[in-house]
């Protein structure tokens, strides 16, 4: 029996990132309560009282047709084009947002929309785990510019150098997952000039695939600036998942701008990717309920104190950090080479983290701000340990 070489081909790239959710010492202890879990944005505390309450307040059926299939429902699309227009000061239209399970399921759904064999997405390294293999699934070709630490800033040169007659889309993700970064309306206006002169040469758009998933998860009474602001031809995407720290409710959105061309013949093709794709819809209840869940939120003044507790307690011992911006995430410079060999240390202290080398950033390591305060206290003496055990006698 044989499997599809596209997806053998994606698992050999994704080889660092599987080999340590299935082989390493996270993997075994996975899930322990007296480990200090900071690996993945995940939970460690119960959820926000108000999901329950949501949840529960809409799955009592009214009608017949409760759980029936359910597609971009009027009224939670109306919760999203009215969230959107407050966020973005742009007058996004009901026609032009697309439910979706999530961030993810709306970067797959918009992907098959866009995409033709033959044609290229450009994204940004370190990524989200899964760009390049959702453009390869999706029959395109990932192409990768790279941010370079510590400041991670997009280069306009380095996209123009990316960009040929192939070029049809490019991932903008801000907040900027490893990093935390969070790109200003300067940087991005700089980005989509390059895009705009490479689309008119090209004779067709280059467009944004803005990854806004976590817009929400700003620190220091900073504001944020979406890619739509700068560049029409952008589609949002978002999740709730984030925002709720409820990864496993699927709820997010594709957004077109409303200034975006051939919107019609989009609509129709996202519609279309979203049945043939898998009916890429949230489900019927969490459609009936998002008029509750978007006013949610996490406390994320609470992130920003795990971090600010981090970000004074790790450089006293000598380590090296970016203080992030937004995001779940903080990045700390690996004391030595081999990032995955420091992880393990530290799991020998109870203290689990990512390794830069599963987001192509080798040399580093990510710690999720949502491990919760027990696990920072916990976790300090055993990031100290581990330090003091590679430092030169």
């Amino acid at each position: 029996m044989t499997t599809s070489s596209v997806l053998a081909a994606i698992a050999r790239d994704l080889a660092p990132v599987l080999d340590f959710v299935e082989n390493s010492a996270y993997a075994k202890r996975w899930g322990d309560p007296s480990i200090s879990d900071f690996v993945f944005g995940n939970p460690h505390d119960m959820p926000l009282p108000g999901i329950a309450n949501a949840l529960t307040r809409w799955t009592e059926p009214e009608d017949k047709n409760w759980y029936a299939y359910q597609r971009n429902e009027p009224d939670a699309v109306a919760t999203v084009v009215s969230s959107l227009r407050e966020s973005h000061g742009l007058a996004f239209e009901p026609e032009d947002v697309f439910l979706t399970p999530g961030a993810f399921g709306a970067l797959s759904v918009t992907l098959r929309a866009l995409l033709d064999p033959g044609d290229e997405v450009v994204f940004l390294s370190p990524p989200w785990f899964f760009y390049e293999a959702m453009i390869r699934l999706a029959g395109a070709a990932p192409v990768r510019v790279r941010l370079e630490p510590p400041a991670f800033d997009p280069d306009p040169a380095a996209v123009e150098a990316a960009l040929t007659e192939r070029t049809r889309a490019i991932i903008l993700n801000t907040p900027h997952n490893p990093s935390g970064r969070l790109y200003g309306h300067d940087e991005l206006a700089a980005v989509a000039g390059v895009l705009r002169t490479a689309a008119g040469r090209n004779g067709r758009p280059i467009t944004v695939l803005a990854d806004e998933a976590y817009r929400r998860i700003l620190f220091d009474g900073r504001s944020f600036t979406s890619p739509a602001a700068v560049y029409d031809d952008t589609i949002v995407l978002y999740t709730y998942g984030k925002t709720l720290l409820a990864p496993g409710e699927r709820f997010g959105y594709a957004a077109l701008h409303p200034s975006m061309e051939n919107r019609p013949a989009l609509r129709e093709a996202l519609t279309l990717s979203q049945i043939v794709g898998g009916w890429q819809f949230p489900n019927a209840i969490l459609q009936k309920a998002i008029g509750d869940l978007n006013a949610l939120s996490i406390d994320v003044g609470a992130l920003q104190a795990r971090r600010d507790r981090l970000a004074a307690a790790l450089p006293e011992m000598g380590y090296e950090l970016i203080v992030p911006e937004g995001t779940f995430y903080m990045l700390v410079r690996s004391p030595v080479e081999d990032d995955v060999a420091f992880t393990e240390s530290l799991a020998a202290h109870d203290v689990f983290v990512g390794p830069g080398t599963i987001f192509e950033l080798p040399g580093w390591l990510r710690l999720s701000l949502t491990a919760n305060d027990d696990m920072v206290e916990r976790s300090l003496p055993g990031f100290a340990a581990a330090l003091d055990a590679v430092r030169p006698n």
